[in-house]
């Protein structure tokens, strides 16, 4: 994690104050104690332990602020991702039944350079663990909250009114084009730790990533685009499933978030026993949210012309990632497991 010092100023009592008021709770905070949490690099995030002047309501103790942290040309190149992130919470979470965390406040600013979220504070849950990966019960929770994001929205033409983003031909053509450079440089950072059928795979996904990415526009809704087990809440004794990290929502087709779910999270002779009625359990939930005309059947072919998101993420978020020891055993393990799961689906026989 880069030096990210508590920034005092925009988390001062009066800020917090402010913020929730506009939210339509009356409190006046007095006092913030800020502690940072995660890892993460985009942005900064920290429990507040809050004191008040007076009944708090309904406001809990504490909270988690996320604000745009670090120098003025990264949190630019990364405006974005603010911006959606806020828009998900403000505008899209409402409409969906997906379990995230309950949003006190949001707010970004007109260049989406600064932003500002007050959400729930989930503890006692527990980050998911990537380079650990999950047991089935977990995995089954997770796809089953998955459909939560997909089932309500789908194939729902007003999406398009909003700012979620497909992708189009053109933006397929240009990641094709830097997709096989980054490719190279993964395979090349990893020589002699990647297995060369691991390397085979995913040397083969630039020259089709184009043409599977605008594939199947027929069925769309929100997908998270990064819905893995680090940016997963588990609470304990295999309870319920919240997610996080709504940075990379667009619109594209449903089952990539399936399929990346499981091609990283479990194991893989876990996820070769075990993936045919986790599918089947998802695709329950999604009926559970109205969806039709979508049968079982069309559900698992979709989950097997989904697995290359995974090479994709991989690639793609390994090359803009800093790199750090459990970075890299993370971004290998995560190679190893998908790579299996795409020689056991042959993706490529679909397109």
């Amino acid at each position: 994690m880069t030096d990210l010092a508590v920034p005092v100023d925009d988390l001062a009592p009066a800020v917090i104050t402010e913020a929730l008021r506009a939210g339509g709770h009356p409190v006046t905070v007095t006092g913030v104690e800020a502690t940072a949490i995660g890892t993460g690099q985009m942005a900064g995030s920290y429990r507040l332990a809050l004191d008040f002047d007076g009944d708090p309501g309904e406001v809990p103790p504490t909270l988690v602020a996320k604000l745009a942290v670090g120098p003025m040309d990264k949190r630019t190149s990364v405006a974005g991702a603010y911006r959606t992130e806020v828009d998900f919470y403000r505008d899209l979470a409402p409409t969906l039944a997906v379990r995230v965390p309950r949003c006190w406040h949001a707010s970004v600013s007109e260049d989406a350079t600064d932003f500002l979220l007050l959400l729930d504070d989930l503890a006692p849950a527990e980050q998911g663990d990537q380079l650990a990966g999950c047991d089935v019960v977990d995995a089954e929770a997770a796809a089953v909250n998955l459909a939560g994001l997909h089932g309500p929205r789908w194939c729902d033409p007003t999406l398009a009114d909003g700012t979620l983003a497909i992708v189009t031909a053109d933006e397929a053509s240009v990641l094709t084009e830097v997709l096989e450079p980054m490719t190279s440089v993964f395979t090349d950072r990893f020589a002699g730790r990647l297995r060369a059928e691991d390397q085979e795979v995913l040397e083969r996904v630039p020259a089709v990533a184009g043409s599977w990415l605008v594939g199947r526009g027929e069925r769309f809704a929100p997908v998270h685009g990064d819905y893995r087990l680090d940016n997963l809440m588990f609470a304990p004794d295999h309870g319920p499933v919240t997610a996080l990290d709504w940075q990379t929502v667009s619109l594209g087709l449903p089952a990539r978030d399936l399929a990346f779910l499981l091609a990283t999270g479990l194991s893989i002779e876990d996820r070769r026993a075990h993936e045919d009625d986790l599918v089947a359990a998802y695709h329950r939930a999604l009926l559970g949210h109205g969806v039709t005309g979508y049968d079982l059947d069309a559900c698992r072919d979709d989950y097997r012309y989904a697995m290359l998101q995974a090479p994709l993420i991989i690639v793609l978020g390994c090359a803009v990632g800093t790199p750090s020891e459990r970075g890299d055993r993370m971004f290998l393990a995560m190679a190893e497991r998908s790579c299996a799961a795409i020689r056991d689906l042959d993706p490529f026989a679909l397109l």
